[in-house]
C-alpha cells in the first residue's frame, strides 16, 4: 500500500489534465463556429488551424487523460474497495458518470465541427461550457466532505454559481451585441 498516494496523484494529476481539455474544448468550439461564419478567406484560415488546436487538445491530451484518470481511478478503488460501502463514492460515482456522457457528447460536438457541420450556436456552446464546472464542484464538494448530504450545499453553490453564470453570460451577451470586438 505504500504507492496508494503515488496512485492518487497520478489519477488528481490526470483529472486535472481532464478536466482541462474539457474547460478549453468548447471554448475552441465558440471560436470554431464563429469562424465558419466569417467571409473567405477568414472562414478558411481560421477554420484551419482552431480545427488544428481542437484536434490536438482533443486526442494528446483531453481523451488521454480521461483515459488514465479512469484507470487510475479503478486501481484506486481495487485497493479501497470499502468506499463502494460508502454513499458519498455512490453519488460520486453518479457525477462521474454524468462526466462521461458529458464527454461523450462534447466529442460528438468536436466531431461534427471537424467535418465542418455547423448544428450548434456559439452562444449554446458557451453554455456548454459550463457543464463540466458543475460536474466538478459537486466531485469536489463529495469528495472533501466525504457525506452524500453534505454535497447538497456544494450542489446549492453549484445552482447559485449557475445563476451567476447566467447573468454574467445575459450581461456579456448585451456587450458583445453592442461592441462585437469586447
Amino acid at each position: 500500500m505504500e504507492y496508494y498516494n503515488y496512485i492518487k496523484s497520478l489519477h488528481l494529476i490526470f483529472v486535472i489534465t481532464w478536466f482541462a481539455g474539457l474547460f478549453y474544448i468548447p471554448r475552441l468550439f465558440v471560436y470554431q463556429i464563429e469562424a465558419f461564419h466569417k467571409p473567405s478567406p477568414d472562414k478558411e484560415i481560421l477554420g484551419k488551424q482552431l480545427k488544428l488546436m481542437a484536434k490536438r487538445l482533443w486526442n494528446i491530451i483531453t481523451w488521454p487523460s480521461a483515459i488514465l484518470a479512469t484507470g487510475f481511478a479503478i486501481w484506486l478503488l481495487i485497493l479501497q474497495p470499502i468506499w463502494l460501502q460508502q454513499p458519498w463514492m455512490h453519488v460520486k460515482l453518479g457525477f462521474v458518470i454524468l462526466l462521461i456522457i458529458y464527454h461523450l457528447k462534447t466529442h460528438q460536438f468536436y466531431k461534427q465541427l471537424q467535418n465542418d457541420v455547423v448544428k450548434k450556436t456559439s452562444n449554446f456552446m458557451r453554455l456548454w461550457n459550463e457543464g463540466a464546472t458543475f460536474i466538478l464542484f459537486a466531485v469536489v464538494f463529495l469528495v472533501i466532505l466525504k457525506s452524500a448530504f453534505n454535497w447538497i450545499f456544494g450542489v446549492l453553490g453549484i445552482f447559485i454559481l449557475g445563476v451567476l453564470l447566467m447573468l454574467g453570460f445575459k450581461v456579456y451577451k448585451n456587450i458583445r451585441n453592442k461592441n462585437p470586438d469586447a
